[in-house]
């Protein structure tokens, strides 16, 4: 039994050292492209050699809303001062229980229409239609039987008059450039039928006009520590990713999207809780099973300041839902997994979801009980096992910390003097102690899953530091 027991051993112990080495070379990889990447484009920027056109094409930006009171107005506002010439602005009011819709009535002076909403994908009634009659951009709001984010989207696509819409959740405030530049992919290439951009913490900053008028890392420490995980993420994942067309997923956050591809493959879904990596999942099968040339990107330099969670409660509802959407999409596109069809997404894009976000902190766990075990035998080296682990947390924290900074000076923020220490310590927290939180609570996401599966919960909103 003991020899079969310290065979097992070696088995996980040369499955973990592979696991960890794949994983540290993507990070170093994805963070190096990343840098470079960001690099060229404010080089570019620097030079004035972006593209820029005389004209531009219209966009229906659509802002679902749910219980939205405390953040919905700044948001519209934000959203009013966009540098761009020709855009409509349509919130969905998915049936809220508060004054979400009373606010922006009273703060835009909407009255009510009598307008009719042609069906061209699936969604719930509308009950009433406002439009603002002094806004210098068309501003509608559509209250509806509530229904969901992808239901209250697809309204916005049924209402919507443009050939693009942009989604972005009714907490968030975009920079005044951000529409210009999640645009120019799809002005460069027509094969284009999706654009992704970067999202940030909103509790970081105070926005004035649109513009970024001061910054600086919160003492509190969820927040601080979704600070520099974003950053790792939006700035070194899906850079990487982007090189070679692999991302699976657009954040719902800020989005945009062809509508008549949308259309065609029958608009959002109701049956995840990950509505928007579903949509770029679905558009990446309808494509590629129809042989139909296009193009999913990545804009680093679109900028959309949402607000995260600040208390453990919430943000436990927040990663609960998020990997149980994970879950649900891989399980819906389980046909793409290595299938020929679906080249790079069915193989490398599947399989770092599936391996390095779904079943990660199952294999973390696993991890910590072979240590146990190992323990227990007398077969590890207590010593070398803890170096191990600080010089991986330590490597970790460098890349996080590199990430960090380049987004820093690409985006031209000034930090204080007082967060360089901040920062260094929370990323190291974030690699030690952080990543522990969320893999116990990605484990645990599973408790209850038949009863609550569609289930989002409700997350405390604050008040964004805005001045328009």
């Amino acid at each position: 039994m003991r020899e079969f027991a310290l065979k097992f051993l070696d088995i996980i112990s040369n499955f973990f050292l592979i696991y960890l080495l794949v994983y540290s070379s993507y990070l170093l990889f994805s963070v190096i492209s990343g840098a470079w990447n960001l690099y060229n484009k404010d080089q570019m920027r620097q030079i004035k050699n972006e593209i820029k056109h005389p004209y531009y094409f219209p966009v229906s930006v659509l802002v679902p809303a749910y219980n939205e009171e405390i953040t919905v107005v700044d948001s519209i506002k934000s959203l009013l001062n966009l540098d761009y010439r020709l855009y409509e602005i349509i919130v969905i009011d998915d049936g809220s229980k508060d004054n979400t819709s009373k606010n922006l009535i009273e703060a835009f002076n909407m009255q009510k229409v009598d307008r009719p909403i042609r069906k061209i994908v699936p969604c719930k009634e509308h009950i009433s239609i406002y439009e603002a009659l002094n806004t210098k951009i068309p501003l509608t709001l559509i209250i509806k039987q509530n229904g969901g984010k992808g239901d209250a989207l697809n309204m916005g696509i049924n209402a919507s008059q443009y050939p693009y819409f942009l989604c972005i959740d009714a907490d968030s405030m975009l920079q005044k450039d951000t529409l210009e530049r999640i645009v120019q992919p799809a002005m460069e290439d027509d094969k284009v039928i999706a654009v992704g951009g970067l999202i940030s913490v909103s509790q970081c900053v105070t926005i004035e006009n649109g513009e970024v008028t001061d910054y600086q890392i919160p003492w509190n420490f969820i927040v601080s520590m979704q600070v520099v995980e974003y950053d790792r993420t939006f700035l070194a994942s899906r850079i990487f990713m982007d090189q070679f067309r692999g991302n699976l997923i657009i954040s719902g956050a800020l989005g945009l999207f062809k509508k008549d591809v949308v259309v065609s493959v029958g608009g959002y879904t109701l049956d995840t809780l990950g509505e928007d990596m579903d949509l770029v999942l679905k558009l990446h099968s309808y494509c590629l099973s129809s042989k139909i040339p296009y193009e999913i990107r990545y804009v680093p330099n679109a900028i959309c300041w949402s607000q995260v969670p600040d208390t453990i409660r919430d943000f436990r509802k927040q990663r609960r839902r998020w990997h149980l959407g994970l879950f649900q999409c891989l399980s819906k596109y389980k046909y793409m997994f290595l299938n020929r069809h679906y080249g790079v997404i069915g193989s490398l894009s599947y399989l770092y979801f599936m391996l390095y976000e779904l079943f990660s902190p199952f294999i973390q766990v696993f991890g910590w009980i072979s240590l146990i075990m190992a323990t227990y035998l007398g077969v590890l080296n207590i010593p070398f096992t803890i170096s191990f682990y600080f010089l991986y947390s330590i490597y970790g924290s460098v890349l996080t910390t590199t990430a960090f900074y380049q987004r820093i000076y690409t985006q031209n923020l000034r930090i204080k003097k007082s967060d360089f220490l901040k920062v260094c310590f929370v990323c190291t927290m974030e690699n030690v102690f952080f990543r522990l939180v969320v893999d116990f609570i990605r484990c645990t996401a599973f408790f209850g899953y038949n009863k609550h599966k569609l289930k989002w919960g409700d997350i405390q909103r604050r008040k964004n530091k805005t001045k328009n």
